[in-house]
């Protein structure tokens, strides 16, 4: 559920940086507009830990999404991810630890049984291992390696030529946007023009301006929080199994 979300969010950097080159430094505000892009790219990959705030509609559905999430390339993570009414979840990963908590929404609407399961953890995290079956898939996306080769692999499809605005603020940065159209719709990468090219934010609009999907980047190689949930905040997934049945491994 989580990793296509991310992989959405950052295709649209990769996709508008495609064909990324190595570029001299210089002032990133400057340079052309494909080559801003490409230093924005290269940073991105570059990074060690970022932090990633998705509000919009990906998949098939148009769900409105909402992503929180701070993560690193040795794959821990913290943050959340809403469906909006269909529920909500928190998420901890550490070394190959993992602790959700989903709300009751979530419960219902994204685990069969799942009522079972919420009462018997009781505002507590699930607590169990990244390979446990029903934890895989939102572990996969606190890796950040993982996360940039989906991104990747999600954002092949050619755009047309890139154009450069005018430099602005954002959220207190000094950036440059730099736009391109792809499928319909227009694609905005604002890239900081001092310091690291770091992508700061992008917006995807529909051909009426609507606002469909903005994505935040910040917290670049800053470490995730480690403090991880108390024994007594978390309940291990086997004695959820023991107590629910199949409702603890959806």
């Amino acid at each position: 559920m989580a990793k296509p979300l991310a992989a959405g969010a950052a295709a649209v950097v990769l996709t508008i940086a495609a064909g990324s080159s190595a570029v001299a430094d210089g002032g990133t505000g400057s340079l052309p507009a494909q080559e801003i892009a490409n230093k924005a790219h290269d940073a991105l990959f570059g990074t060690s830990s970022l932090h990633i705030s998705v509000h919009g509609r990906f998949g098939s559905r148009g769900t409105p999404t909402t992503m929180d999430l701070t993560l690193d390339r040795q794959a821990n993570c913290r943050g959340s991810v809403s469906l909006g009414s269909q529920g909500s979840v928190e998420i901890i990963k550490r070394g190959g630890k993992v602790w959700i908590k989903p709300d009751a929404a979530f419960w219902k609407n994204q685990v069969p049984g799942g009522s079972a399961a919420e009462a018997v953890l009781n505002g507590r995290y699930l607590e169990g291992s990244s390979s446990d079956l029903p934890l895989q898939g939102l572990a996969k996306v606190c890796d950040l390696d993982s996360f940039l080769k989906t991104s990747t692999e999600s954002g092949t499809s050619a755009g047309g030529p890139l154009t450069k605005g005018k430099q602005t603020k954002l959220h207190g940065i000094d950036v440059v946007p730099v736009s391109g159209v792809r499928g319909g719709r227009l694609e905005t990468l604002y890239v900081a023009t001092h310091g690291k090219p770091y992508p700061v934010q992008v917006t995807v609009k529909a051909k009426d301006k609507t606002t469909l999907a903005t994505v935040g980047f910040s917290g670049f190689d800053k470490p995730v929080p480690s403090n991880t949930p108390s024994p007594d905040q978390a309940v291990d997934i086997s004695r959820l199994r023991t107590q629910v049945g199949p409702a603890g491994s959806t």
